[in-house]
C-alpha cells in the first residue's frame, strides 16, 4: 500500500563517507546500515530519493558527467540491494566558491527546499508523509521549509550542535527505520 511518502537521503556523510568531493566509484565507502535502510524504506512503499548538494562540481572539481557516472554506478548498487532509487537531485551551484554560470544563489542548493520540491512535483511525493536522513543542520533545515514530516539529523560522533530542525537526532542509520513504521510516525507528529 503506498502512502505516497518518500525517504530522502543526503548522499555524502549519510550514504558514503566524506572525504571530502567524492567523484569515482573506487573512492566510495558506504555507511553501514545504508542499504539496510533503504530496504525497508522500499519494502514499505517509500521512493527512496537522493537530495544532495555538489559544490565540487561548481568548484571546478569534478564535471556533470563524473557525477552522473557515479550516480548511475550508485543507482546499481542500490538496485543490485534490493533498494532501487526512486530519483537523484543535486545542487551544483556555490554562491562564492562556485565558477562561472555555477557562482550563484541556488533555490535547490540546501537549506533551500527546492531540491525536495522538484521530488514533490515531479514524484507526486506527500512530503508530510516523508523522512529525511542528513548529516548536517542545513539539510534538516531544508527538510523543515519544505514541510518534510520527520527530519534526522545523523550525528553517529555527536559532532553537531543542538537542531531545533531535527526531529530526532540518530547515532546510525538502521536507527531510523523505526521511523518508516506509520505508528512510530504518528505518534512522531503527534509529540511536535
Amino acid at each position: 500500500m503506498s502512502h505516497g511518502g518518500a525517504l530522502f537521503l543526503d548522499r555524502d556523510g549519510v550514504i558514503n563517507e566524506d572525504p571530502g568531493y567524492v567523484h569515482r566509484a573506487e573512492d566510495i565507502r558506504f555507511i553501514p546500515g545504508i542499504f539496510e535502510l533503504a530496504r525497508a524504506a522500499h519494502a514499505s512503499a517509500y521512493r527512496v530519493v537522493i537530495v544532495t548538494n555538489q559544490a565540487g562540481i561548481g568548484r571546478g572539481y569534478f564535471s556533470e558527467a563524473q557525477f552522473n557516472t557515479l550516480m548511475q554506478w550508485m543507482r546499481t548498487q542500490f538496485a543490485e540491494a534490493g533498494a532501487p532509487l526512486s530519483a537523484v537531485y543535486h545542487c551544483p551551484c556555490h554562491p562564492e566558491h562556485g565558477l562561472g554560470a555555477y557562482r550563484r544563489e541556488s533555490p535547490d542548493r540546501k537549506p533551500a527546499p527546492g531540491m525536495l520540491f522538484r521530488a514533490r512535483d515531479e514524484l507526486k511525493i506527500d512530503l508530510a508523509a516523508s523522512v529525511l536522513v542528513g548529516d548536517k543542520p542545513s539539510d534538516t533545515e531544508a527538510g523543515s521549509r519544505a514541510g518534510v514530516g520527520c527530519r534526522l539529523l545523523y550525528d553517529p560522533l555527536h559532532r553537531a550542535p543542538d537542531d531545533p530542525h531535527a526531529s530526532a537526532r540518530i547515532e546510525h542509520l538502521s536507527d531510523a527505520i523505526e521511523y518508516l513504521s506509520p505508528h512510530a510516525f504518528r505518534h512522531q507528529l503527534e509529540s511536535e
